[in-house]
């Protein structure tokens, strides 16, 4: 519920809502809903908002975002701790520091950030809907001493925000409102100032969650916010005692460093739209060197579909090219005096030169050396990291089979080298095409196809779709979040005789982890209560045990038992949750079942 406000700092959010005495404290979240209803306006760089018929709201933000208390003022009674200014921060978006938009320490736009989950969503983060788009940053590690810890400084703000998340954790999404909402914030403003710009940032995207999950946004997934729900806990559980690089890794960085690289003759291969829960959109342009290594040319910063959509048509900001994201996707690219970060995103410092160059289609050289790398070492190094940062792309040739019906809509069925593979919608946002071309393709069965899709971690062959096109055609492709098909763009239907059987691969009763997952994800959506309710657990637990996952089932009696432990004090009264313990039975359910689910997609696929 952003009331197309500006983004207001964490900090500020965490200060007003502090400020508010416990009455006004009960009565916020209901003062968030009234202000929805107010009108507003905005003249330039400040937002007035209509509290009353005499009193008015007004929001500056001279530099797109308000970064202080004083920047929010009120003109009722009770101001300046009156209830209307909380309110207002906390309907606003996050204000994060500006996103790394590939310049260099010699420019002078923007000061840039780094957080799989650098605070710029990482490519594949926004333009799917359960891969990233509040899955927490990436960050890329500094060099750290080997015996070298956390300062004291540090380690507050750790034990803080594994305190205010496992504080959210037990309230679940309905009772983890603003003043919630506002300790996280505190919690990740803490962190960064405190140098753990990685743990904050995924904070920041826990509560942008919340606030999806509370109004209602059909952008909001429960995988999401449990995936950063459990980044929080375990990088916060883990920073404690880590040293050396591990300490590195967790802490991330504030700022992703550049290195020169020379000069660069790319090859573009396709654009997605990005559009994240966390409040980014834009468009990100994949291309290739003549080696096959991957390097990204990004256009993300504040804004909503509107901005996704159109982002496609912008010039990428490198050098000097006029050449805009869907012309570069199938054009290509002549850079030097290039700079490269760790993750291949191409700088756009003042040194950078770039002209326009031919580009090759997916079935000539050097394009179509990604598709001769074998499927299972595709997976393979999507699910470990390694072999350069692809973001779990993976290039494949497929036949269409059929569709299959899934809780969030049908996906393609198609064979791929004898493998069943599922082939889902990237984002389920209607603004984008993604869903409407899917459907178009169903229509095509036998279809043969060239795709590049991005791996979805499941215990069966499934990946979400963002590019096609035909194995042999020396035309242009089809970015499928950005070009919308038409009926006379697809081939006609094969005939029933070669179109492969394609039975909907099933789940396997075999693996039950579903049981465990159901209540993972329930005590994320509902929380603590929802798992504490009388009931008999054991039965799921000897399921498990009996298909060889006897440590699941002793996760989930744990889950159960620390949900329902509340002891009395002697006068018979309920004395409080024990919140860390719930906490922590449930960051280990949650680790277990992400970690079993990579061995089981690693096995789905036959990945080493």
């Amino acid at each position: 519920m952003s009331l197309d406000l500006p983004p207001v700092a964490p900090s500020v959010t965490a200060a007003l809502v502090q400020g508010l005495t416990p009455r006004l404290r009960k009565r916020l979240d209901a003062g968030i809903t009234k202000l929805a209803d107010r009108p507003r306006v905005r003249d330039g760089d400040t937002v007035r908002i209509a509290v009353d018929d005499d009193t008015h709201l007004e929001l500056h933000a001279p530099g797109g975002s308000v970064t202080s208390a004083d920047a929010i003022r009120c003109g009722c009674l009770l101001a300046p701790d009156c209830l209307h200014r909380a309110a207002a921060a906390s309907a606003a978006p996050i204000a994060e520091p500006h996103p790394d938009t590939g310049n260099d320490p010699d420019t002078s736009i923007g000061t840039g950030t780094a957080s799989q989950a650098h605070p710029e969503p990482e490519p594949g983060s926004g333009a799917g809907s359960g891969t990233g788009a509040g899955s927490p940053p990436r960050s890329v590690p500094a060099q750290a001493a080997e015996s070298e810890t956390l300062t004291p400084e540090q380690r507050i703000a750790a034990l803080a925000m594994y305190d205010a998340t496992a504080a959210v954790l037990e309230a679940g999404t309905d009772g983890a409102g603003a003043v919630l909402q506002a300790e996280l914030l505190r919690a990740a403003h803490t962190a960064r100032v405190g140098g753990l710009p990685r743990v904050a940032a995924s904070a920041v995207s826990v509560v942008t969650q919340l606030r999806a999950a509370r109004s209602a946004d059909p952008a909001y997934r429960l995988t999401d916010l449990t995936a950063a729900l459990r980044d929080v806990l375990m990088t916060a559980h883990r920073l404690v005692d880590a040293t050396g690089a591990e300490l590195a890794d967790l802490r991330g960085t504030a700022r992703q460093p550049y290195t020169p690289d020379g000069s660069l003759r790319l090859y573009g291969l396709f654009s997605e739209p990005v559009l994240t829960a966390t409040g980014y959109a834009g468009a990100v342009t994949w291309t290739a060197d003549a080696d096959g290594r991957l390097y990204t040319v990004s256009d993300v910063a504040p804004g909503g579909s509107g901005r996704a959509v159109g982002a496609a048509g912008r010039a990428v900001r490198v050098g000097d090219t006029a050449l805009t994201h869907r012309e570069l996707s199938r054009a290509g690219l002549a850079v030097s005096g290039a700079t490269v970060s760790p993750t291949g995103r191409l700088g756009a410092g003042a040194g950078v030169r770039a002209v326009r160059a031919a580009g090759a289609a997916w079935s000539e050289a050097p394009l179509d050396r990604l598709w001769r790398v074998p499927v299972a070492e595709q997976v393979s190094r999507a699910l470990t990291g390694t072999g350069g940062d692809g973001d779990g792309l993976l290039f494949l040739d497929v036949t269409l089979t059929g569709t299959v019906r899934e809780a969030a809509g049908d996906c393609l069925l198609a064979d791929c080298d004898g493998l069943t593979l599922r082939l889902a919608a990237a984002h389920d946002h209607p603004a984008l095409p993604y869903r409407d071309n899917l459907r178009l393709l169903a229509t095509v069965p036998g279809t043969r196809l060239r795709v590049v899709a991005r791996l979805d971690s499941s215990p069966v062959p499934r990946a979400l779709l963002v590019a096609a096109g035909h194995p042999s055609d020396a035309g242009a492709h089809v970015d499928l979040g950005l070009d919308r098909l038409q009926h006379a763009d697809l081939p006609a239907p094969a005939t029933p005789s070669t179109v492969s059987a394609g039975s909907p691969p099933a789940l396997l009763d075999e693996a039950p982890l579903h049981v465990l997952r159901r209540r993972v994800h329930q005590a994320a959506s509902a929380g603590r209560r929802v798992l504490a309710f009388p009931g008999d657990s054991a039965a799921d637990s000897l399921r498990l045990s009996r298909y060889g996952f006897a440590c699941a089932g002793d996760l989930l009696d744990e889950l159960h038992a620390a949900a329902a432990d509340r002891s009395r004090d002697v006068f018979g009264r309920l004395v409080p949750a024990d919140v860390d313990r719930f906490a922590r039975a449930w960051l280990a359910a949650a680790h277990y079942t992400e970690e079993v689910d990579r061995a089981l997609c690693a096995a789905a696929w036959g990945a080493p």
